[in-house]
């Protein structure tokens, strides 16, 4: 029931809806670009260079334009960027084959990605109530779930069906779309951060001790999903034949219980305080990936793998409320940007240190994948007493901004 009164909740249907439609291009450049650079010929390395250009530009322009949302609110920040976006699609869609032309339309496809995701979990505080806020941030990662399956299928499809260069027209119209969904809502337009307080510099959110210790630990979660992620390929290979689906159902059931777990936290009232149930869900999908280890049989593998996946939306859900607490005033856009950032470039080095070690050991490459968020929940919980809160002056503002529009045509 409190997921229908959410998505009867003003504005809520849209902008979860925008959002998902915007970042779905996130779930399609990197296979997006390989497949079209290889129809135009290109080499490997290039193609390396060109996905590593996009994913280094990503992790940089994320926290950068949530700062300037921060400062001069959304709606022409979206818009812009996925404006810019589009443009480093187009160049990669018109000249796939050169050598400077397309990584530099990846890197300016992924500086410039519209900062959906920061923006909507800046907005939720504006949208709901106070009791609703567990809920809509559980939603909100189990609705992300769906992209990395539905972003693939849709570059496949695309491809098959009118050629690569087609999908990459389709990420920038989809961008785009998404964008405009977002920012022309009345909370995307009434939004505003409060002023940033004395002393913020240049490391805005970054100078709050118990935000940085947050986001180094969600890091490690990143590096587990990252390593799982070649775990789970190279397990396939190894039982080829005997796995229907091979790798991909692996994953797709990883991304299931993801799902079901975002759900089931949604769900639940909770009276722990949010930084306590962090470090509590870190632990809980610390211990739901120990059984990887036992690398068992293709059916037994299959049930692990939707076990591990059920830990990290409910762990994501918590530390969305926990990063606007944590976050100094006027930075809350920017936090959660680089909480997107810090996981993604954690899942790059779980994937790449997994990868040298695959063809040594598949057990090492288990327990590269379980080290991850082991590391990092051991540093949630040694951490838990700077996780006090510093950023309910932000969620306090929001509400009072969006009382005025609120009934204002959408």
């Amino acid at each position: 029931m409190g997921y229908l009164a959410l998505l009867r909740a003003p504005h809520v249907t849209r902008l979860l809806s925008g959002t998902l439609l915007g970042r779905l291009p996130a779930g399609m450049t990197a296979l997006v670009i390989a497949l079209a650079l290889r129809e135009a010929g290109t080499p490997y390395s290039r193609i390396g260079l060109a996905t590593a250009a996009y994913a280094i530009a990503a992790a940089v322009g994320g926290p950068v334009l949530g700062r300037i949302v921060d400062r001069t609110g959304q709606p022409r920040v979206l818009i812009g960027a996925a404006v810019v976006a589009g443009f480093g699609y187009a160049l990669l869609a018109l000249a796939p084959g050169s050598a400077v032309a397309a990584p530099l339309g990846a890197a300016i496809a992924g500086l410039a990605m519209p900062p959906l995701e920061p923006c909507l979990r800046s907005l939720w505080p504006t949208v709901v109530e106070e009791e609703q806020l567990d809920t809509a941030y559980a939603f909100d990662s189990a609705s992300q779930q769906i992209l990395y399956v539905a972003g693939p299928l849709a570059v496949a499809g695309i491809s098959a069906a009118f050629g690569p260069s087609t999908a990459l027209w389709t990420a920038a119209g989809l961008g785009l779309a998404g964008a405009l969904v977002v920012a022309t809502t009345a909370p995307a337009r009434a939004w505003r951060a409060p002023a940033r307080g004395a002393g913020s510099g240049l490391l805005g959110p970054l100078r709050s001790p118990g935000l940085v210790l947050l986001l180094i630990g969600l890091a490690g979660a990143g590096w587990t999903v990252g390593a799982q992620n070649v775990l789970f390929i190279a397990y396939a290979e190894q039982h080829s034949g005997s796995l229907p689906g091979g790798a991909g159902t692996l994953l797709a059931l990883a991304a299931l219980g993801g799902l079901l777990g975002a759900l089931a936290y949604g769900a639940v009232k909770w009276r722990s305080s949010t930084a306590t149930r962090t470090w509590v869900l870190a632990l809980a999908m610390a211990v739901s990936y120990l059984p990887l280890l036992l690398l068992p049989g293709p059916y037994a593998m299959a049930g692990l793998a939707l076990l591990s996946g059920i830990g990290l939306a409910p762990l994501l859900a918590a530390a969305f409320v926990l990063v606007a607490e944590l976050a100094p005033t006027g930075t809350v856009t920017e936090a959660f940007a680089w909480l997107v950032t810090l996981f993604a470039t954690g899942n790059a080095a779980g994937y790449a240190v997994s990868g040298s070690l695959v063809s040594g050991s598949l057990s090492a490459v288990a327990a590269c994948s379980v080290g991850g968020i082991g590391l990092g929940a051991v540093l949630l919980f040694a951490a838990r007493r700077w996780f006090r809160s510093a950023g309910a002056p932000d969620m306090a503002k929001g509400r009072e901004v969006l009382r005025a529009p609120e009934g204002a045509a959408v």
